[in-house]
């Protein structure tokens, strides 16, 4: 395992045995309460010059196996990355009265979306997308924003999204191409060497330690990207894999924390560094 990499596993245990770890988030009633949650809107808190982790709600059209639409790891990732994102790095992030990480959900349609910096998007093969949202979501990406969608699997998951998202950025001006972990959105601060495939907890269960949840048909993970003028990165897409799910259930199983969370932070955390300062 790379150096950095290594020095990332000991801060992790670190502040994980620290007293802020209890704040981490562990969904102990998996399929109740915190998914029933309802979405965080924004407040005047996103426009104070913070970082917040904002999470892009769409409609959904058809259904993925272990798919929750936009909710899908909300919000146990988006609770997660922010803690660790403010104790690893020097990054300011919004926080509450009570010093918990201030994240919220927007929609294409809400003029909040333009003080996010970065949308994360997850199980984004169900997504279908209006001519409004369209219309915005080109708007943004164009003024400079954004757009992460993790945790989508297999072929037809890819092509209901390949056909969403190019009805934003068509495919004649704005081609998606294949990046590799040595592009320099990957190597911020940590050193990575590959991007990994993480399942969902409950499937690397069920697979006995196995990681690609729709068998040959995503066997291979697709890291993919939508770049614009002087190369800017405006949609990553990482396909065949679930990062997230290094965040939301790294507090849940010691084995799965060890196997993926400290490889999922390093991309995660070089990935918005790149991005707040690109």
């Amino acid at each position: 395992m790379p150096r950095r990499i290594l020095c990332l596993v000991s801060a992790l245990v670190v502040v994980i045995a620290a007293a802020a770890s209890a704040q981490i988030w562990r969904d102990q009633r998996m399929w109740g309460g915190w998914r029933g949650e309802p979405p965080r809107l924004p407040t005047r808190a996103l426009r104070d010059g913070q970082f917040h982790f904002c999470r892009l709600a769409y409609t959904s059209v058809r259904r993925e196996d272990g798919g929750q639409g936009w909710r899908t790891d909300y919000p146990g990732a988006d609770i997660n990355f922010s803690i660790r994102f403010s104790e690893l790095t020097k990054a300011a992030v919004g926080k509450d009265h009570d010093a918990e990480p201030e994240y919220f959900v927007v929609r294409p349609e809400d003029d909040a979306l333009f003080s996010c910096p970065f949308v994360h998007m997850e199980d984004a093969g169900t997504a279908a997308l209006s001519d409004r949202d369209v219309k915005r979501l080109r708007e943004y990406l164009l003024k400079g924003g954004f757009i992460w969608n993790d945790d989508f699997w297999g072929t037809s998951a890819w092509e209901n999204w390949e056909n969403e998202i190019s009805k934003v950025l068509p495919e004649s001006r704005y081609a998606i191409e294949d990046i590799p972990a040595t592009h320099p959105m990957f190597q911020t601060v940590f050193n990575v060497k590959r991007i990994l495939q993480v399942p969902s907890i409950q499937r690397w269960r069920y697979l006995g330690g196995g990681t690609s949840e729709r068998g040959v048909d995503s066997d291979v993970v697709h890291t993919r990207a939508i770049l614009g003028d002087n190369g800017r990165v405006m949609v990553l897409m990482t396909h065949n894999t679930d990062l997230s799910d290094t965040w939301e259930r790294e507090g849940e199983d010691a084995e799965y924390f060890y196997r993926f969370s400290p490889e999922g932070y390093a991309i995660a955390i070089n990935v918005m560094l790149y991005q707040m300062t690109h």
